[in-house]
């Protein structure tokens, strides 16, 4: 301090004997950044020259007043300097912290913190009113001239180009696009060789655009068999009246079941090949002459690479996918169908079989045989995925994710090109609500998938390849595939988690068309409007694989035809002025109510301090299965020794984890980020714990047990008990309690997750 006071002492004086240094640093913990004195060597010379030599005439001077006054000014303009650097470094300090508020991870916050969510200036109101202004009929009509295409086929150069389109129209709008790129697999025709269909001489049909992507190849002969739609008691009809099926030539209706399911049943009754046709009953307006288009992959995605990514195939042993159909399957006209019915000669089809092809329906030929030749071609095609992102302030690492699929066979204009068109009005409009104060907490990823013709094949590459980590960050996935296809009625499929947010929004949006206050559909009140709207979502849905192979919560849904559904999909009719015949000129109307319904429910979910999916949905679910048991509740015990209490225990142990869920969101504060990401992730892992973890992914990739397929699914437990009753010959007693197991415990460890922190789960099963 003697130091000190001499050397201030000399600049008072005017002795430019020192010089004072001053150094900024900042704490690295976090604390206020301090102004740090030094000084010079010289000023360390002169204090220790001072105290070494303590020369008696040495003595204090008196001050001046003018010396004093300057004394004063210069304290003061050090406290001033101090106090200024001191107030910046605290608001950086601050800045930073709101900051990393407004981004918050766990890993980021203080212990004595507690990060709280800043309110957006926008409210739910203001959300959905600014929505509806920013997408109207003018502006969809404007975006679709640029996604029109009459050849867009995955891997074309049409399709290239429309994904061009896609990425500069993300980038125009202040994204950060990128793409995804696989190589993958499919079959296409032969560019000499066309598939045929032949009786002795006589060509019945050959192929000229339409084909059936995966069939098996060759050539095969066979008995010609008439079997409805294909499904399974179609084939159990027939096998009824002891009609052999075995290395037939199986004809079926094109219309109820996907393709590949139709092909799946005929080879489970040994079949040779299999022809589906449209008949005029079902497909009523369109020409005699038209071509389908199809595949026959019982899955999704690239079948030579199942439960892998597509990226490289080299880094991946030789595998295909055990959905793969091992006969022949091709599409036919109507008119060809029409002459083979012809050539039919046995006993008269069941009333409920017969079609309007003007022909009398028979089950099957003893004498003539049917040739069905099959020449695809397998090749490798490279498609590209285009992503575009809105980032959330508060949990960008937790997104939705609203996806159409870009390709298409034909026209493809209500297959792909409106819900494209859709997908970019969506990105446009929510992109400009930002710069009207749009704050959303969570991410929105825009998709644009290729090969959705052969089975969902981009989006589900896209899943394969990040699988590890969207169960943990894709909160939901909407899609907006076939959002048109008529005007009559909304339909949905959906994951029970999204029941309640569909129910709220329908009852938001207003009906299409409509100049009055209605709404698309009013569920206030009415307990059947899930039967009502509500539909089994389909393997061949493109939201299919997120619910059952990724475990995300998945909504699909449209504007469909009840009386006369639209009959154009996977044929060259599938075009603009079609859809304007059968949506009676509303494309565009319906389109925007489609926007406003996929708009608003992307806007709640990442809009809201919780995720609007409804957890006590799944236990309604799990009762009616037990319900369902219980009718076999004697049966179970005779034929497996085996009781109910396990799986009821489990389905007690969920429910309560729903109502404790209830009760700490009753009980926190929602302005807290950290809690609100915890409960959001126990919300989150629901869907994706449904996921059997007792199946490979590779073997049975839809392992979800309410909605995937195989063995390791309730229904699939339920239908082997049911064998009991129809054949007890095929029952298995150890099959049986293994699929009761395995199921028992998919749900205890789904409610065990649910329940939170292992402390405050009772293990007492």
């Amino acid at each position: 301090m003697d130091q000190a006071r001499s050397a201030i002492s000399n600049i008072f004086r005017g002795e430019p004997l020192t010089y004072t240094r001053f150094s900024l640093a900042q704490n690295m913990e976090g604390e206020n950044s301090h102004v740090e004195m030094k000084l010079s060597d010289g000023d360390e010379e002169v204090g220790n020259s001072v105290g070494e030599h303590h020369d008696p005439r040495i003595v204090k001077s008196r001050r001046s007043p003018r010396s004093a006054c300057c004394m004063i000014i210069v304290v003061l303009l050090i406290f001033l300097i101090g106090f200024m650097i001191g107030y910046l470094a605290e608001r950086r300090r601050t800045g930073d912290q709101t900051c990393s508020q407004a981004q918050y991870s766990p890993a980021e916050s203080s212990d004595d913190e507690t990060p709280v969510e800043p309110q957006p200036p926008l409210d739910w109101n203001d959300l959905k009113n600014l929505l509806t202004t920013k997408i109207t009929t003018q502006t969809f009509e404007t975006q679709i001239k640029d996604f029109k295409s009459n050849s867009h086929e995955a891997g074309s150069e049409g399709d290239e180009k429309l994904a061009s389109t896609a990425f500069n129209k993300f980038k125009s709008y202040g994204m950060n696009p990128w793409i995804d790129e696989h190589f993958i697999k499919v079959q296409t025709l032969h560019s000499t060789k066309s598939n045929k269909v032949t009786i002795g001489d006589t060509e019945i049909y050959t192929s000229q655009k339409g084909y059936l992507s995966y069939s098996a190849t060759g050539t095969v002969k066979g008995s010609l068999v008439y079997a409805y739609q294909g499904r399974p008691e179609d084939f159990k009809v027939l096998m009824e009246k002891n009609i052999n099926l075995t290395g037939s030539v199986v004809l079926v209706r094109a219309g109820q079941l996907s393709f590949a399911e139709q092909v799946a049943n005929a080879e489970k009754v040994k079949a040779a090949a299999v022809l589906i046709y449209p008949d005029r009953k079902e497909y009523r307006n369109l020409p005699t002459n038209t071509e389908l288009f199809g595949h026959v992959h019982l899955g999704s995605g690239d079948p030579y690479t199942p439960g892998f990514p597509s990226f490289n195939h080299t880094q991946f042993p030789p595998a295909t996918s055990s959905g793969l159909p091992g006969i022949l399957a091709q599409t036919i006209t109507a008119d060809a169908a029409k002459k083979l019915f012809t050539n039919l000669s046995g006993d008269l089809a069941p009333t409920e079989w017969s079609g309007s092809m003007d022909v009398i329906y028979r089950l099957n030929s003893a004498s003539d045989l049917v040739q069905v030749e099959v020449n695809n071609v397998l090749v490798e095609k490279s498609i590209h995925n285009i992503f575009g992102v809105i980032k959330g302030l508060v949990d960008p690492d937790r997104y939705v994710v609203i996806g159409a699929q870009r390709d298409s066979w034909g026209p493809g204009f209500a297959k792909s090109t409106v819900g494209t068109t859709l997908l970019m009005e969506l990105a446009r409009a929510i992109t400009e609500m930002k710069n009207d104060g749009y704050m959303p907490r969570r991410s929105l990823v825009f998709a644009s998938w290729s090969a959705g013709d052969f089975g969902s094949v981009g989006a589900t590459e896209w899943q394969e390849g990040f699988m590890s980590m969207l169960h943990l960050k894709a909160a939901a996935y909407i899609n907006l595939d076939r959002v048109v296809l008529g005007s009559d009625k909304f339909q949905a499929s959906a994951s029970p988690l999204l029941y309640s947010l569909i129910g709220s929004t329908l009852n938001s949006v207003k009906a299409p068309g409509s100049s009055s206050s209605g709404t698309i559909y009013s569920t206030s009140g009415s307990e059947y409007w899930e039967s009502s709207l509500m539909v089994p979502m389909k393997m061949d849905d493109a939201a299919y694989s997120f619910l059952s192979f990724s475990g995300i919560p998945s909504f699909s849904f449209g504007f469909i035809q009840t009386i006369q559904p639209y009959q154009y999909l996977g044929t060259a009719e599938d075009t603009q002025d079609k859809l304007y015949v059968v949506t009676n000129g509303q494309i565009s109307i319906r389109a925007v109510a489609a926007a406003q319904v996929a708009g608003q429910m992307a806007l709640r979910l990442t809009h809201d301090h919780l995720l609007r999916l409804d957890v006590d949905r799944y236990t309604k679910s799990l009762g009616a299965v037990i319900y369902k048991l219980r009718q076999r509740k004697s049966q179970l015990q005779a034929s497996a020794n085996l009781t109910l209490n396990w799986m009821a225990s489990a389905h007690g142990d969920f429910s309560r984890a729903a109502r404790d869920l209830m009760t700490d969101i009753q009980n926190s504060d929602l302005n807290d980020v950290a809690m609100c990401r915890l409960i959001n992730n126990r919300i989150m892992e629901v869907e994706h714990n449904f996921l059997s973890p007792y199946v490979s992914p590779k073997e049975y990739p839809f392992r979800h047990i309410f909605f995937g397929s195989g063995e390791h699914t309730l229904q699939a437990l339920i239908d082997h008990l049911n064998l009991l009753l129809t054949n007890p010959k095929g029952f298995n007693s150890d099959l049986l309690r293994n699929q009761f197991a395995l199921a028992t415990w998919t749900i205890q460890g789904s409610a065990n997750a649910l329940s939170g922190d292992v402390w405050e789960i009772d293990n007492e099963v």
